[in-house]
């Protein structure tokens, strides 16, 4: 009865902390989006002016009196407009005071956010045993979130910001010292690291000098390494790489057959990745282990 209710009290911790971490990544989305189009327009770059016109206003307030508002009429949300999911569902989807259409951006982030969450903890395939896992499961969560931002934002505007980037290099580093010294082998972990950064970012940096920057940009090559940090494995870091290009294939072969994309369309490789990466991470064990059973 004990051990029920702790696990209990433990999905019910990663559901409310996964849906408030979503509404942060969706919020974080749109001022990045601002600042993005401020910059554009302060080095005459070319950049979208009606969106300009809209997020502008995210950047008229101080980060510390800055408040989520309505994009259509500025309207300051309180707190019980910001409950994640909740808010949005007795709101119908729509603004409490313009009523216009919120969308399925924000509800769809906070409720993807939670279910990582939740996954990350029943199929994280090592034993919370020491405290160097749990703090490496820690981590993980934590980047998660900003994966989430990046493969929203690569997938709305064909980007991966910098700052995120290196954001979840930075907690990648980290995740991969605590594989380290958890493994009890340093030299062979080091050198499997190498191999996982030469597969998941090396490949591409190579792709990306052959093509000249045509077939894929240096974002995607900056989001590898901070990938292959996070598994510190290179079996894993293949997975992933399969992984994400048996989904494209999956995705992209079927509309381009059926006319729904052209040939020349630019398709946002950081989301395949990414959710190549959470298959490798949470199932890349046991499917390396089956595959080397087959073999053997």
């Amino acid at each position: 009865m004990i051990v029920l209710m702790e696990v209990t009290i433990i999905y019910i911790t990663l559901v409310l902390t996964g849906l408030i971490m979503g509404s942060f990544a969706g919020a974080t989305v749109w001022r990045l989006r601002a600042r993005e189009l401020s910059e554009d327009k302060a080095h005459h770059e070319d950049y979208d002016k009606v969106e300009y016109k809209q997020l502008s206003k995210l950047l008229t307030t101080k980060l510390s009196k800055d408040r989520s508002q309505c994009l259509h009429c500025s309207y300051q949300l309180r707190w019980h407009d910001l409950i994640p999911l909740v808010s949005w569902a007795m709101l119908r989807g729509k603004c409490r005071h313009c009523h216009k259409p919120i969308g399925y951006f924000e509800p769809l982030i906070e409720l993807g956010v939670a279910l990582f969450f939740v996954a990350s903890y029943i199929f994280w395939p090592y034993t919370f045993d020491s405290w160097l896992v749990i703090a490496r499961f820690i981590v993980w969560l934590i980047a998660g979130v900003g994966l989430a931002i990046l493969a929203t934002y690569d997938t709305k505007w064909f980007m991966l910001p910098d700052k995120v980037n290196f954001t979840v290099i930075a907690l990648a580093l980290a995740s991969a010292t605590l594989a380290i010294f958890g493994s009890g082998n340093y030299g062979d972990t080091l050198i499997n690291i190498a191999m996982s950064v030469a597969i998941l970012s090396g490949l591409y940096y190579v792709i990306y000098l052959i093509s000249k920057g045509q077939w894929i940009g240096f974002g995607d090559i900056k989001l590898g390494l901070g990938l292959a940090l996070l598994l510190s494995d290179w079996q894993l870091a293949f997975v992933a790489l399969f992984a994400a290009n048996l989904i494209g294939c999956l995705i992209v072969v079927p509309m381009m057959l059926f006319g729904k994309l052209k040939r020349d369309a630019h398709i946002p490789f950081g989301p395949l990745l990414i959710i190549g990466t959470l298959i490798a991470q949470l199932a890349g064990p046991a499917l390396v282990s089956w595959y080397v059973g087959v073999l053997l």
